[in-house]
């Protein structure tokens, strides 16, 4: 490796051959390794939906049972930060590549139970008991995978192009949502309603077992991150990195969980939510708003590498506020539509509302990323993407469930994406914005 002061010139130069390679496999690994984790996630996401209300809890009304079913979904959220603590201490030790193997599985392992659970019909309480504990096992994986495959792409190649490469870390959320809805969505049209139930849905999870060889693999394949690898050739790795991150970069932890809200809270509205207000209000199939969806994510896959490639030129901020501000803007529109549109605006306003995720989605990565030094970069992050699961995306179903139910009207759950655009940008605002800056220099992180 060759060393330099505050230089962000390795060995793995973006430039050599051998470079270029280990760019190439770093995106890679990072999209691969997203793409398994976030198909599990989703999996349990859509079966949350339409499966687990009856299966593990029979003996409630069809509104308790979604409130039990989507408050196991949450738990998941709930864990994430306890993840990120977790997995940020080592990846901050030992590297970025031993901790993501970990992770991977961590998450694909659990999924497979998840897919060989009994219901309670079968075993009792201990069903909803045991499916709890691997959504907190799922939680803790996701918690530690996000800033490992952010920095794994991030910390390699040109430092230019920090946006398009952090944003192979999160294409992984549209590919795993195709993959994970898709073959739902599938099974859910091949198979009867009945077979489906009982033993269709498993298939998917089991098929986890099978990713995660793959992902392990690919994994296994990368070398350490320059930046990372430059820290421990230097023996300049924190001792304590996620309480030296919160110590002395609190605020940034703070304020990229606040940039989530109008990212995170509405995305699982538009993807798990949606497919119980839809179906229950219209009538419509499963199958059809779970192929809105698909479209959806298919086309966030090609909008996430465009507008992470447009902060490159024009900075972070100015791509992620116009996705806030799309969030708010759409949230009156989007429920009115959902809740008396026909079949095609229904199908248009499910994929529409990919868009303003795409839009903050893409840049987050490198957003988030560039906010702490090398030494504490994959506590710091985690920390504060993982926090706003707490606080955002995890009670939102819930919440959304719980405000049809007690006001009537789905535009509270309108105003309550709108807050939340509200604190995104007032986040974003007060984010200091990094992308031109070399994150490989301590000195850009000391306060004035």
């Amino acid at each position: 490796m060759v060393l330099g002061d505050n230089s962000v010139t390795h060995k793995a130069e973006p430039d050599s051959k051998s470079g270029k390679v280990q760019v190439r496999r770093a995106a890679l690994a990072s999209a691969i390794g997203t793409t398994i984790e976030w198909y599990d996630f989703f999996l349990y996401n859509t079966a949350a939906a339409l499966v687990f209300p009856h299966l593990f809890f029979p003996a409630s009304s069809a509104y308790a049972g979604a409130m039990q079913s989507f408050a196991t979904y949450a738990v998941g959220f709930a864990a994430r930060p306890v993840g990120a603590a977790i997995f940020g201490h080592w990846g901050d030790r030992i590297g970025r590549k031993a901790t993501l193997i970990v992770t991977l599985l961590l998450m694909g392992i659990s999924s497979g139970v998840v897919g060989m659970l009994p219901g309670t019909a079968a075993i009792g309480f201990a069903a909803p008991l045991i499916l709890v504990l691997l959504r907190l096992v799922q939680g803790i994986a996701i918690g530690g995978e996000w800033s490992g495959s952010v920095l794994l792409a991030m910390e390699w190649g040109d430092q230019r192009k920090r946006g398009l490469l952090g944003s192979f870390a999160q294409i992984g959320v549209p590919v795993g949502l195709v993959l994970g809805t898709g073959g739902m969505t599938l099974l859910s049209a091949i198979l009867s309603p009945a077979a489906f139930d009982s033993w269709g849905w498993r298939l998917p999870f089991l098929a986890s077992l099978i990713l995660v060889a793959v992902g392990l693999v690919i994994r296994l394949k990368i070398l350490e991150t320059p930046m990372f690898a430059k820290l421990i050739e230097s023996r300049q790795t924190a001792r304590t990195p996620v309480l030296d991150a919160i110590r002395h970069h609190w605020r940034e932890i703070l304020l990229s969980s606040g940039v989530r809200f109008s990212e995170q809270m509405p995305f699982y509205l538009f993807t798990s939510y949606v497919l119980i207000y839809v179906v229950s209000r219209h009538e419509f199939s499963k199958t059809f708003v779970l192929n809105a969806v698909l479209v959806g994510a298919a086309c966030e896959l090609a909008l996430i590498p465009f507008f992470s490639t447009l902060s490159d030129r024009i900075g972070r901020k100015r791509v992620y506020l116009a996705g806030a501000v799309f969030t708010g803007v759409i949230a009156f529109p989007y429920f009115t539509i959902l809740a008396h549109g026909n079949h095609a605006l229904v199908f248009v306003a499910v994929v529409v509302s990919f868009i303003p995720h795409a839009l903050q989605y893409g840049p987050q990565a490198a957003l988030i990323g560039e906010s702490f030094p090398t030494h504490l970069r994959y506590g710091g992050a985690g920390l504060g993407y993982q926090l706003a699961s707490v606080f955002a995306g995890g009670p939102a179903p819930l919440l959304a469930t719980w405000l049809l139910h007690a006001t009537g009207t789905p535009y509270s759950i309108s105003g309550y994406i709108i807050l939340s655009a509200v604190v995104t940008v007032v986040c974003v605002t007060l984010l200091k914005d990094r992308s031109k800056a070399d994150i490989d220099d301590v000195t850009v992180y000391q306060r004035t």
